[in-house]
């Protein structure tokens, strides 16, 4: 498993935290209606380059078409790709499996859309990553070929709780703790087991996945979700990359819509080149 530190702007969290506060100059209304979803392409993206499916965060219940649009498009710029942010289903009026089932539906839309599944790039954040590092297990369950690679941002992966970093102290992340993730972890469980998969992905099997790249904020509370997770995937055989970015709460990804932020800017890059490498 490569891990990989990378410094950021002191000053970098700070702008994160404004951008939660106000994050409307962000956000991007123009996407094109898809089936469970909207498609969010930049200006020259073509689809003989590939294809990314966005599974964007929100904790399980919050959906922002405006940002979900504008971050889709976004990674569309920066990898030259068609981009589909699928709209699944929320918790708690659509538990699991509900939003599960949504991720793997617009998977499938891609492929019968004529996508070679090698050539589907999976970017996820959040609750979105677990949704995405589930539908991995499900998909495979099924006997569904995989995409060519996943990339998560700030990923949930244990549903039990069970990461240090959510009980240590985590000045540079606030609002993101032990309590809020139980309960938006419940929310979405809606009574089914933690400590199982597909809905708990750390508890999955995990070996015969397709390359992953793991990007956590150094300043998080759910670092230790992408760090036990990759470990875990790692000992399984499935090829790992870790992004550590020194410094970044929770949400950091809001910095890659941010013009002229270098953070953002050198987020976009480490999974533009991934997304090249492995989903061709």
């Amino acid at each position: 498993m490569d891990v990989h530190r990378l410094p950021t702007d002191p000053e970098a969290a700070a702008r994160v935290s404004a951008a939660l506060t106000d994050p409307a100059p962000l956000r991007d209304d123009g996407g094109e209606p898809a089936p469970g979803g909207v498609w969010a392409n930049a200006p020259g993206a073509s689809r003989e380059r590939g294809v990314l499916l966005y599974v964007y965060g929100g904790g399980f219940v919050h959906r922002d078409p405006g940002l979900i649009t504008a971050a889709a498009r976004r990674l569309s710029a920066a990898t030259g790709r068609p981009a589909l942010a699928v709209h699944y289903r929320l918790a708690p009026d659509h538990p699991f499996p509900a939003p599960l089932d949504d991720v793997v539906a617009a998977y499938r839309y891609l492929l019968a859309e004529g996508f070679a599944p090698g050539r589907v790039a999976v970017v996820a954040e959040s609750s979105g990553a677990a949704l995405a590092l589930s539908a991995l297990l499900v998909l495979k369950a099924a006997g569904d070929p995989p995409p060519g690679t996943v990339v998560t941002q700030s990923a949930v992966t244990d549903m039990t709780l069970g990461s240090p970093s959510l009980s240590a102290d985590t000045p540079g992340d606030p609002g993101v703790d032990r309590a809020l993730i139980a309960d938006l972890t419940g929310r979405y469980l809606g009574g089914a087991a933690r400590d199982r998969a597909p809905q708990s992905p750390l508890h999955g099997d995990l070996a015969g996945l397709p390359p992953l790249l793991m990007v956590v904020g150094g300043a998080e509370a759910l670092l230790d979700d992408t760090l036990r997770y990759a470990a875990a995937a790692h000992a399984a055989g499935t090829r790992v990359r870790v992004d550590v970015l020194e410094g970044l709460p929770h949400a950091f990804s809001l910095l890659a819509l941010t013009e002229g932020e270098a953070a953002g800017e050198l987020l976009m890059e480490r999974v533009a080149g991934w997304i090249d490498r492995w989903a061709r």
